[in-house]
């Protein structure tokens, strides 16, 4: 008998991570918990008269909102059903899953991935996969709903590990969020705000300043991020898991006639609702255009869940009709009411989620949680690299706790800009040492939005997935991401290169 191979630290590591964190209750439970906990951490935060100033509101005190109270426990009943409507993801998951479902069950995304994985060459798929992922923040957070089960499905078709693929494609949306070849939705979020926090030191300074102050560094971040999320799923996630012996597969047999002949009507489909779509952005007086003519801010970038239903959607529709999975609108309907019902799991995750989310914002404890943690840095003393180090462990660590980038950013920026530019650090790089942080820990936390979502695709193939194996298998993404980033950083930061178009890297009054 052949000698069991030695673990070593870091697999071990992730082994405790997976068996701690698999003892944890389901994630329904998990948020029902949460959300209990910040109701009673609410009234003793409360009483004892825990008090922080608004960083972006001189003169304000803000303290913790006790849920506790009359006007508490008649807030917890009155906006249980809003809590649950208002949950960020649920919206766009439904929605984007209508288009998706089409697809999936008409046999086009299975055609189509066949056809993907016989003609690329297989070494390049996983890189593919990341940089796919990465590329995908431009369509917002559809990332998240579109990649991670596209990613399972193309590995579980080369005969590999089907959550492999996931946790490839998971890397690269969520912790690559901030990387991409193109400017988002996140630069003009983020960047007005660190504009307005600069302004506190210096108006001359943040005039000159624009939404685009990172988008050299962002760029070379495609690249790089790529090359080590694809490494890190080749040697270390896809061994760790070993051989998948699950009931999925996807056949790899070549397409047959009538395939071919939907993927045809498919692709002309998808080219003519793009040329529509085209049509409203294209011309200077595009009907999706911002009335100032703009794009990166504008009602295309707001209508992204809807466009990319439709771009599944009539493909979909029409590869079922031409292979005759599709004979009448009740077929249509079946089908669709078939994906709802596959969503059934993460709609009862959104009720008990959206009950913790909402609390946690409307107690006040991250905004006092985010004044500390800055404190805590500014009385440290640091300065130069130690500083920016100490700087992406805060945030990073803060955003554990609290999901939304610009509800952090804006609590935080207030503070941490002005203490880096009187540093004589510019305010694009702290913004941008603020979005390493963010990006690259967002796929740790139980508490992200989506980690929901990426559970429930998982158990597809791993009906005993829990949140422990799910962080232990991301943990070293988020771990090689975050040292590969910040080194790199802190190599633009001694080549003194400009961040973004006049964006540099120290602030000099």
């Amino acid at each position: 008998m052949p000698e069991k191979k030695k673990k070593g630290f870091f697999q071990k590591f992730l082994d405790g991570i997976e068996i701690a964190g698999n003892k944890l209750p389901h994630p329904v439970t998990i948020f029902a918990i949460l959300a209990l906990l910040v109701i009673v951490a609410s009234a003793i935060i409360s009483a004892i008269g825990v008090s922080v100033e608004h960083p972006g509101e001189e003169g304000e005190i803000v303290e913790v909102t006790s849920l506790l109270t009359t006007e508490g426990i008649q807030y917890l009943f009155s906006s249980m059903v809003d809590n649950f409507i208002g949950f960020a993801p649920l919206g766009v998951v439904l929605a984007t899953m209508l288009g998706i479902g089409i697809a999936e069950r008409t046999g086009l995304i299975s055609a189509c991935l066949r056809g993907f994985v016989l003609s690329i060459p297989k070494v390049l798929i996983t890189a593919g996969l990341v940089f796919a992922g990465i590329m995908s923040s431009v369509a917002s957070d559809a990332g998240y709903v579109v990649l991670p089960p596209l990613g399972a499905v193309i590995f579980a078709a080369l005969g590999r590990h089907p959550l492999a693929g996931l946790a490839a494609a998971f890397a690269g949306v969520s912790a690559g969020f901030s990387a991409n070849l193109f400017l988002s939705a996140t630069d003009p979020m983020l960047g007005e705000l660190t504009i307005s926090a600069a302004a506190i030191i210096d108006p001359a300074y943040a005039e000159g300043m624009n939404i685009a102050m990172n988008y050299y560094f962002i760029i070379a971040s495609v690249f790089m991020l790529t090359l080590v999320g694809a490494f890190v799923t080749e040697r270390i996630v896809e061994p760790r898991l070993g051989e998948y012996k699950g009931d999925y597969r996807e056949s790899l047999n070549g397409l047959e006639a009538i395939e071919k002949k939907g993927l045809l009507w498919a692709a002309g489909s998808l080219l003519v609702t793009t040329i529509l779509f085209a049509l409203t952005i294209v011309p200077e007086n595009g009907v999706l255009r911002a009335e100032d003519g703009g794009i990166v801010q504008s009602p295309f970038m707001d209508s992204l869940v809807p466009i990319i239903l439709i771009l599944f959607f009539i493909p979909g529709l029409i590869y079922g009709i031409a292979t005759k999975n599709i004979k009448s609108d009740k077929d249509v309907a079946n089908q669709l009411s078939e994906t709802m019902a596959a969503m059934g799991m993460f709609i009862v995750l959104a009720f008990t989620a959206g009950q913790f989310v909402a609390y946690f914002a409307e107690t006040n404890i991250g905004l006092v949680l985010g004044v500390y943690g800055a404190e805590a840095l500014e009385a440290a003393n640091l300065t130069g690299i130690p500083l920016i180090l100490g700087f992406i462990v805060v945030a990073g660590f803060i955003n554990l706790f609290v999901g939304s980038a610009s509800a952090k950013w804006a609590m935080m920026a207030p503070v941490f800009v002005p203490i880096m530019m009187q540093l004589g650090y510019s305010p694009e790089l702290t913004q941008m040492a603020y979005r390493i942080a963010d990006s690259t820990t967002n796929i740790i936390t139980p508490l992200m939005t989506y980690f929901a979502i990426i559970i429930a695709f998982a158990q597809k193939y791993d009906k005993k997935m829990g949140i422990g194996t799910m962080i232990s298998v991301m943990f070293p993404y988020s771990i090689f991401f975050t040292i590969a980033w910040t080194i790199m950083l802190i190599i633009w930061m001694t080549t003194g290169l400009d961040l973004g178009p006049g964006s540099p890297i120290h602030y000099n009054p």
